[in-house]
């Protein structure tokens, strides 16, 4: 009975830091707190060195529970992914994710190797250690601090941050094998390398691809859509490492698969691995500070220290606009991205496994990863939305987005039935439109449902749904966000829609519905705005889209850097076009942009 009695104990301090987890999670929302932190100070609390006094040192315990959690992580990464933004910024993002991995590891070495008295190979490991960034992280203090960034900025750090950890764990395990036997050459590591790499993408095509097929051939019951999905990626991510392959790169590409092809529960399937990943990484950080002692953490906390500073404003920086030098980024732009170098989870979990295999030094490798990870979420992570409203890089408006109801339509797969609350502030109520691919189909108003002839106009509190394509529902959100009315310079000018000069003509396409040439579809907004004119773009000047025109809202130096979206009317004679424009020009020039 004893045994039966420690087993409900155990179960129910479990349940219990993981309410806690869950709950504090609403203090990192207020306050902008990293999430990350707060996990793993409550593990580090209800630790042995902590109030809870609970004995924890099961580092293959903790090993296995990081490998599911990341598993899951970087799928859901890939699965939120649109292939038209992986496509736009792969070239930097890759970069980043490959080369950047590496000269951050390189840069931050010989100030380990000083401060330690370490070979080059232990203080290239933990160069590797801390060298990638954590995407729950950032992923989670832009939304919790409510920063919408320029788009292509914000696809940058998003796809460098879901692809470098593969590279990270490669550098590490290899180094720590190096270690281990001692004769190992590079040419043979570097060729197994690229095994691993080419073997573990070939394992995320093949596997995401079998995914899709099973979820559209297969009458599963409903509710088993989701569960099958996440098995499977794990499935994926076990039988890629069995194989000594990369299982991490593996289910990254099978999630970017799945969620770029047409699926069926393509909504219940984001919403599962929404709370999945959300209870992984509170189970792996919550191990994780479980395994770390205060003590042995203030032995080593100068040297750690000295790594984490240099990491910052050194290493990262450096890295960045080394890579960064073939793509048109600004200064500001590659600032804010070289301060964007959240550690996290995942460098916590590459240095528990000098712990799990009893490298020499292990120890040491944990303590300095894990006081690193702590610095960097407590100064980069507090401060990284000051420093992109500093720096430029965030862009006006923060609307939260809205929630969204997404339901399946059974018999086929190329629509979805999708929901949104209409306030009155939002753009959808104020200015009457949607993109053309999305379908009113019926009302919801004071619990009764009606059809959209029943319903009439769209009032304040109402319920509309639409359907739409599945990988084009998330564009649907900035039409339903609640927000002020802004100060337009002219009543036709749609101010709930400026953008940056960012966005790309392919994205305006989606959403709007507006034809683009397949090789204008990467062309941010500002390059069509100097390719169209003679003359550096003033303000106030516009150009034809389809239904719709760009005007030139702000520009700077030359290059338009806010453009304003405005209706175009159906067939307007020239004359009247010409007084659209002329309206809205000298408005512009009378009134300065609203910061």
């Amino acid at each position: 009975m004893e045994a039966i009695d420690a087993i409900g104990l155990s179960i129910l301090l479990g349940a219990t830091l993981l309410l806690a987890g869950v709950l504090s999670s609403l203090v990192a929302l207020r306050f902008g707190a990293p999430l990350l932190l707060v996990f793993l100070f409550i593990g580090m609390l209800a630790g042995e060195a902590g109030p809870g006094g609970m004995p924890f040192d099961d580092v293959r315990l903790a090993y296995l529970v990081g490998s599911v959690a990341l598993a899951l992580i970087l799928f859901d990464g890939g699965l939120r992914t649109r292939f038209a933004t992986f496509r736009s910024v792969l070239a930097p993002a890759v970069t980043l994710a490959t080369l950047g991995v590496v000269l951050t590891a390189a840069f931050t070495a010989p100030v380990a190797e000083y401060i330690l008295g370490f070979g080059w190979t232990e203080a290239l490991l933990i160069g590797a250690v801390v060298a990638s960034t954590d995407a729950a992280a950032v992923l989670f203090l832009l939304r919790g601090r409510g920063l919408r960034l320029r788009p292509r900025v914000a696809a940058t750090l998003e796809i460098e941050s879901g692809t470098n950890d593969p590279v990270a764990i490669f550098i590490t395990i290899l180094l720590i094998e190096l270690l281990l036997t001692g004769d190992k050459l590079w040419a043979v590591m570097i060729k197994d390398l690229v095994v691993e790499g080419v073997g573990g993408a070939l394992a995320g095509i093949v596997g995401g691809r079998l995914i899709v097929l099973a979820l559209n051939r297969l009458a599963l019951p409903q509710g088993l859509h989701a569960p099958f999905v996440a098995t499977s990626a794990l499935g994926i991510f076990g039988l890629a490492q069995a194989v000594e392959s990369s299982g991490f790169l593996a289910v990254y590409i099978a999630g970017l698969i799945v969620g770029n092809r047409p699926a069926r529960a393509h909504g219940t399937v984001i919403a599962f691995l929404d709370a999945a990943t959300w209870l992984a990484q509170i189970v792996m950080f919550v191990l994780l500070g479980l395994l770390a002692s205060p003590s042995h953490l203030l032995q080593h906390a100068v040297p750690a220290l000295i790594i984490a500073a240099t990491l910052m404003v050194f290493a990262r920086p450096l890295a960045v606009f080394i890579c960064l030098i073939p793509f048109r980024f600004t200064l500001r732009e590659k600032t804010f991205m070289s301060w964007v170098g959240l550690r996290g989870a995942v460098g916590i979990f590459l240095a528990s496994i000098p712990l799990l295999v009893e490298l020499e030094h292990a120890q040491l490798f944990f303590n300095i990863g894990f006081v690193v990870v702590l610095v960097s979420l407590l100064i980069q992570g507090w401060t990284l939305a000051p420093a992109a409203r500093l720096l430029g890089i965030a862009l006006p408006r923060s609307d939260p987005p809205p929630r969204r109801v997404e339901l399946d339509l059974p018999g086929q797969l190329e629509q979805e039935l999708v929901g949104y609350h209409v306030h009155a502030s939002s753009p959808y109520l104020r200015r009457r439109i949607t993109p053309p691919w999305a379908k009113p189909m019926l009302v919801v108003r004071e619990e009764i449902v009606l059809t959209c002839e029943e319903a009439g106009p769209i009032r304040p509190g109402d319920h509309v749904y639409f359907v739409a394509p599945p990988e084009k529902a998330p564009a649907l959100d900035r039409f339903f966000v609640e927000m002020p009315p802004p100060a337009a310079p002219d009543p036709r000018l749609l101010g709930d829609f400026f953008v940056s000069g960012d966005v790309t003509l392919g994205t305006l396409a989606e959403i709007y519905g507006v034809e683009v040439a397949a090789q204008d579809h990467a062309t941010s907004l500002a390059d069509h705005f100097a390719e169209q004119f003679s003359h550096p773009p003033e303000v106030g000047e516009s150009l034809p889209l389809g239904a719709i025109q760009l005007v030139a809202f702000k520009v700077k130096d030359g290059n338009v850097t806010t453009v304003g979206l405005c209706l175009a009317d159906p067939d307007p004679p020239p004359e009247q076009k010409k007084g659209v424009v002329g309206r809205i020009t000298n408005a512009l020039r009378r009134k300065p942009a609203p910061p």
